[in-house]
């Protein structure tokens, strides 16, 4: 069967399909050889023959930046070493009784002290300083209550009188790390430092360290030492008189001194003593109406039960006059 070709593109010879071949130009051209594509040519810092540019120069250092990164890992190293270590410190005073505090390193009249296990102290006495200090410490979930913080925080920024004063984790935290400052920055670290103590340290632990390193002269630091010094008596046997003017003498105890043959003598040198006094007599006009209607309670609710005078003797009950007490009293010439 024959081709048909369009009527435009017959070929020259009629109508016989077997004669001669019909010229070759009807048929489509042959496709194009494909050229190849010119290589493209580098642009930006190309060169004209087509090859790759230059390699950049490298870009001068800056060694700035290389101290700043090695300063910040340094103090963060510092910051971490300062964390482990005051863990260590907050965690050791669960067992450990501290051999100074940041208080008794600052007094520049030396200090006295001894500790005493709180189970050989009149209950009579840490009745009245839970009631004076911090009637909350048995029945407080932490260091403080935040409301009564921020309270205070508000009336510092306003020029005003402490509402509340501090409680017992908080002085236990000053006295053992801080100072007496009164800037805002000291009380936001002492805060800090009570609530992390508080997590850390129980209740019965805590009074503990409070009653051992609290002030209570110029140079009188602990209970041991106090009841021994004013009363010439051991920590148990406090009666309930005595420990009142103990607790009073806790907010203003650099005003006072040993009265001959015994008790407190507020005629002092620099002629503050009536400041402390005011603060002793306070204490005997609120406590012992507090100590009637309470009695021993907070003290059991903190966990001492029972007396200090049926506690087994032991060598730190403090049953002795400590030998810088007697130093103390015979400088003073108030035997």
């Amino acid at each position: 069967m024959g081709t048909a070709y369009p009527s435009d593109r017959l070929p020259p010879y009629g109508d016989d399909r077997y004669g001669a071949p019909p010229d070759a130009g009807w048929y489509p051209p042959p496709p194009a050889e494909e050229q190849p594509r010119p290589q493209r040519r580098w642009r930006r810092g190309g060169r004209a023959d087509g090859s790759p540019p230059p390699a950049p120069e490298p870009r001068p250092g800056r060694p700035w930046r290389g101290r700043r990164r090695g300063a910040l890992r340094a103090l963060g190293r510092l910051v971490a070493v300062v964390f482990v270590l005051q863990a260590l410190v907050l965690v050791s005073l669960r067992w450990v009784d501290p051999p100074t505090t940041a208080f008794m390193a600052a007094n520049p009249g030396g200090a006295v002290q001894q500790s005493v296990p709180v189970e050989h102290v009149s209950r009579n006495f840490l009745a009245a300083v839970i009631a004076h200090e911090d009637a909350q410490l048995p029945y407080r979930s932490g260091a403080f209550e935040w409301d009564g913080l921020m309270a205070r925080a508000e009336a510092h920024l306003r020029g005003e009188d402490d509402p509340s004063g501090s409680t017992i984790p908080q002085q236990v935290a000053k006295n053992l790390f801080l100072n007496q400052e009164l800037s805002a920055w000291r009380k936001a670290v002492e805060a800090g430092l009570a609530a992390e103590l508080a997590l850390i340290v129980d209740d019965r632990r805590m009074l503990e360290l409070y009653v051992n390193h609290a002030q209570f002269g110029p140079t009188l630091y602990g209970v041991c030492a106090a009841s021994w010094y004013y009363f010439d008596t051991p920590p148990d046997t406090l009666y309930p008189d005595q420990a009142v003017q103990l607790a009073g003498l806790l907010p203003s105890p650099g005003h006072v001194r040993r009265a001959p043959g015994g008790g407190l003598d507020f005629d002092v040198e620099d002629g503050l003593g009536w400041f402390s006094r005011s603060h002793v007599v306070n204490a005997q006009n609120r406590l012992p109406g507090h100590l009637d209607r309470l009695g021993f309670r907070p003290v059991e609710d903190v966990g001492i039960t029972g007396l200090a005078a049926d506690e087994p003797d032991s060598g730190d009950d403090c049953s002795q006059r400590p030998a810088a007490v007697a130093e103390l009293i015979a400088a003073e010439g108030t035997a």
